[in-house]
Order: C-alpha cells, then sequence, then structure tokens
C-alpha cells in the first residue's frame, strides 16, 4: 500500500499577509502545509480521504491521473471546499465519483453542491456518487475500511483504519471502544494542532499521549497548525517513534 501525504496543515492559524514568523516562506520542505489530505493507493485503486480547498493543486502537484474514491471525515469546508473539482476525473474517467460519508455530512454534500443535483444539471457539473456509511467495515476495490468514530469537540468526526494503517484527523477526544478500533495499527496518523491547547483539537502533548496509549510502530502528526512552528524545532522534541508529516511525504506500507 501506497501512502502519499496531500496536505498536513489547517485553516486553524493560516499564516496572514505580512506574516514574519518564516514559517510560511520557509525554504524547508518539511514547513510546506496545504490542507490536510491523504492519498492511498494499492492495487489499482486509488482513494482520498477528505478534499479540502488545495484538493486542486494537490493532485496537479502529485500528477494523479486516476482518482476511484473520496472519503470524507466531517463537513467542515476544510475538509470538503474541493469537492467541485472532482469534474475532473468525472471528465478523464466518465463516471461520477465516489464519495463515502455520513449521513449529515452527505445531506451538507447535498445542500452546499445543490446544482450538481438538479433534476436538470447544468452540463459539466461535478457528478457524485454518494455512499452513506456509517461504523461497519465497508469495501472500496481492494480495502476493507473500518470507520472509527472520535470527536472534534462536540462534533461526531470519522478516522479510517486499513489494516495496519490508521488515518485521524480533526480529534480532541477518542472515546475507549474507537482506541480499541486503532490498537494493533502499526502505524498511525493523528492531528496535533499546536502546542498550546485548543478546544477541538488534540495540542502536541495530548496527541503524544494518545499513541503513546495506542503504541503504533511509527506515527506522523497531521493537521498542523501555523502556530506549530517550524519541523527543525519541533522534531527534537519527540520521541523517535513519531514524527511531524509533511506535504508529499511518501510511506509504503
Amino acid at each position: 500500500m501506497r501512502v502519499v501525504f496531500l496536505g498536513t496543515g489547517t485553516s486553524q492559524g493560516v499564516p496572514v499577509i505580512g506574516c514574519r514568523c518564516g514559517i510560511c516562506r520557509s525554504a524547508d520542505p518539511r514547513d510546506h502545509r496545504l490542507r490536510s489530505s491523504v492519498l492511498i493507493e494499492e492495487a489499482g485503486t486509488s482513494l482520498v480521504i477528505d478534499c479540502g480547498p488545495d484538493f486542486r493543486q494537490q493532485m496537479l502537484r502529485e500528477g494523479i491521473g486516476r482518482l476511484d474514491a473520496v472519503l470524507i471525515t466531517h463537513g467542515h469546508k476544510d475538509h470538503t471546499g474541493g469537492l467541485d473539482d472532482i469534474r475532473s476525473f468525472n471528465f478523464l474517467q466518465r463516471k461520477p465519483m465516489a464519495v463515502y460519508c455520513g449521513g449529515e455530512v452527505l445531506k451538507g454534500i447535498r445542500s452546499e453542491f445543490s446544482y450538481a443535483f438538479a433534476d436538470d444539471p447544468y452540463p459539466g457539473v461535478p457528478q457524485f456518487d454518494l455512499h452513506e456509511i456509517g461504523t461497519e467495515v465497508f469495501e472500496v476495490g481492494p480495502f476493507q475500511v473500518q470507520p472509527i468514530t472520535v470527536q472534534h469537540g462536540s462534533l461526531p468526526v470519522l478516522g479510517f483504519r486499513f489494516g495496519s494503517f490508521t488515518y485521524i484527523t480533526d480529534a480532541s477526544y477518542i472515546p475507549p471502544a474507537s482506541m480499541e478500533l486503532a490498537r494493533g495499527s502499526e502505524v498511525i496518523v493523528l492531528n496535533a494542532l499546536r502546542t498550546r491547547e485548543h478546544y477541538s483539537h488534540f495540542n502536541l502533548s495530548q496527541a503524544l499521549e494518545v499513541l503513546k496509549a495506542l503504541e503504533p510502530r511509527k506515527a506522523y502528526l497531521t493537521h498542523i497548525g501555523h502556530q506549530m512552528g517550524r519541523y527543525e524545532d519541533i522534531r527534537p522534541l519527540l520521541p523517535s517513534w513519531a514524527d511531524l508529516a509533511w506535504d508529499g511525504l511518501e510511506l509504503s506500507l
């Protein structure tokens, strides 16, 4: 299985015009942080988790010419704002894009992209094949996908496990039952917004505490805010089994 981090950042604490901290202009590619998303490929099937406003840029950067499905963790704009751009894959592949998400997210997509679901849609609108998912395992090509429910403040969010790989973003609490679903993963990706606490995201120390309890062989931190600081400053603070992810990082599992 091939995993590519398309983006490792967030809309929380994004740089602003006139920012002088230097992170957004860093020459270190490990400080590059478009909105969080990951590409997973195996046996000719490609899918992405989340489709934020940077989706088009991410696809072009990685040279992705085929995409079979999109999995959505939750309905916030930094995770759904790029769905209109799946129309390019509709055109290339001549079929709707399979989108897997929870029921509330599904309703939000139908509302936000209502023009795509009109009785007589304008030619060229994005075409979605929506699949509502819950907590049960579902299949996408060769993948057996286990949803994992976590809390983003008061909002339920889905993480996903693919065999020995687990991806969780925008969490501030993981219930015991969901911890058990993630336990035993060789590689876990978990959000860590910044060093200071936040009301709806794990901060760095909280994320490391959760990961220590789960005991993966390797852990990567994502959904990293601008306020986290530079990679070179944070990496020495991490245990040997953990690392900050960066845009374009590729794993072979």
